[in-house]
Order: C-alpha cells, then sequence, then structure tokens
C-alpha cells in the first residue's frame, strides 16, 4: 500500500508543499514545492466548471470562496 501524499500551505511563506508527513506530523524528507501547479490546478478547475469554488468546514459552514477569471493574453 502506497502512503498518502499531503498538501498544505505554509503558514509563514505561503509556500504550498506536497509530499510525505510522519506519524507525529513533521514533513518527512522529500516534500515538493508545488505552489504554481496547485494554483493551475485550482484555476483549471473552476474555469472547467464555470462557477465559483466554495469551500466548506464538515458541518458545511463555508470559509473560502475562490472565484477566477482566465484573461486573454
Amino acid at each position: 500500500m502506497s502512503r498518502k501524499i499531503h498538501v498544505s500551505a505554509s503558514p509563514l511563506t505561503g509556500t504550498i508543499f506536497a509530499g510525505h508527513v510522519l506519524k507525529d506530523g513533521c514533513w518527512a524528507s522529500g516534500k515538493q514545492d508545488v505552489t504554481i501547479e496547485a494554483l493551475e490546478a485550482v484555476a483549471e478547475h473552476a474555469i472547467k466548471f464555470g462557477k465559483d469554488i466554495i469551500i466548506s468546514k464538515e458541518d458545511g459552514t463555508p470559509i473560502y470562496k475562490i472565484s477566477v477569471e482566465k484573461l486573454r493574453l
């Protein structure tokens, strides 16, 4: 069975990391900065489905709204 990959933003820098987490909650060696890739994936997801993304707590209380506008270059 493979280990689950964890994705989280650094509270200090905002950098988004992906990698494995140890049982004590610390990052294992080999975490990677995936900030741009993660942001692009979220933007592409929002554009594909054509609506804002609402992220809620387990009880359904909304906590974040992500809106994406595609720019013409």
